[in-house]
């Protein structure tokens, strides 16, 4: 069959699905081919007792056109036709599978599903790495938190003096917003700080592992060291009620996306170190795929943590004892939420089965 010969074949069937294509593209056009479509039924009811094909046939038929679509495109390549003729199918042919394969619009509903089942559950799939990341913040934060209560001085084996004056003045009692610098911006201002400052620790967390895991070993230990070694100090040195009334609610979401994102990344590290059947990059993309809902979820956290911080957390109206209330609440929330929201509710007893 010459070239001139397959396009004049399948000409008609091409014009059809191009149609198609663009009247499901063009929300007016396909609002008006479904109302022909509707009148043509209409007709058709009037002349014959047979159902038609309704508005569903439309789908149907541009599935079935593209996969023919497919296979002559197959054919023209392997005939080594024209590159005119095998371009323009080809690019019928991506033009439907961007259509047909395309992932559906992410709306409210589908948030607020992803938030309420998606989330928590990824969550719990991981609980080893969670319990692994968990040790490798909590423990050393608990740790220098514990010495630098004990010593003050010790945290200068960490920090110079002019980084402890600082944080001395930010949660003194004449600061006028807690953990802040005297010539801080405003609370909006704090609050896009307080973003890019969470999330940049998240991703360090996550994308670290990418050094076969080593990378967030190393950035969960140094930030639970870091904030141990302040929180310590500040406890040891007369700053508690201030320093533990500024973290104890923003720091449920916070803390716990730290640890989240570190179990992320130590997903990746495990995919290089032990890739199983698959090679290292096939198991990374898998993995990777795996923890796409944990590091969505952790993005959240932190915007509510950086929000929290900016207008709640610093705030001298409030007093400690609202804010370690609140805060016991938030953290409760949070562990009940990762631990127990979306698992399938339990089947009702039979009655047969008491007693």
């Amino acid at each position: 069959m010459t070239p001139w010969q397959f396009e004049t074949r399948h000409e008609a069937q091409w014009r059809e699905l191009e149609s198609l294509l663009s009247a499901v593209e063009n929300p007016r056009r396909r609002q008006r081919m479904a109302q022909d479509e509707g009148q043509s039924q209409e007709q058709g009811q009037k002349q014959s007792q047979e159902p038609s094909g309704g508005p569903g046939q439309n789908g149907a038929r541009l599935a079935l056109l593209y996969r023919l679509t497919c296979q002559q495109l197959a054919l023209a390549q392997a005939r080594a036709y024209p590159i005119y003729l095998t371009g323009r199918i080809e690019r019928l042919v991506e033009r439907a599978h961007r259509l047909i394969y395309r992932p559906p619009a992410w709306n409210w509903r589908r948030f607020a599903r992803f938030l309420l089942i998606g989330f928590p559950q990824a969550v719990r799939a991981h609980r080893g790495y969670v319990l692994a990341a968990t040790l490798l913040f909590a423990l050393p934060l608990l740790l220098m938190a514990w010495a630098c209560w004990r010593d003050a001085d010790f945290i200068r084996h960490l920090l110079d003096a002019a980084q402890v004056r600082r944080f001395d003045a930010m949660y003194s009692d004449g600061n006028h917003a807690l953990g802040r610098e005297r010539d801080a911006d405003t609370d909006w201002m704090m609050f896009g700080y307080y973003i890019q400052h969470n999330i940049s620790i998240g991703f360090q967390c996550f994308a670290s592992g990418l050094l076969a895991g080593l990378g967030t070993v190393f950035y969960l230990v140094f930030n639970g060291i870091a904030i141990g070694a302040v929180g310590g100090y500040l406890i040891g040195t007369g700053h508690a009620e201030n320093f533990l009334s500024f973290v104890v609610t923003h720091g449920a979401f916070e803390l716990t996306a730290i640890v989240l994102s570190g179990a992320a990344g130590l997903r990746l590290g495990h995919a290089l170190l032990s890739p199983g059947r698959r090679t290292r990059l096939e198991a990374l993309k898998h993995n990777a795929l795996g923890v796409v809902p944990v590091i969505g979820g952790t993005v959240v956290m932190l915007v509510i943590a950086a929000g929290v911080e900016a207008f709640w957390s610093s705030a001298r109206a409030v007093a400690p004892e609202v804010k370690y209330g609140v805060g016991a609440v938030c953290w409760a929330l949070a562990l009940i939420y990762l631990g127990w929201q979306g698992r399938p509710a339990s089947a009702a007893p039979k009655a047969g089965d008491a007693g």
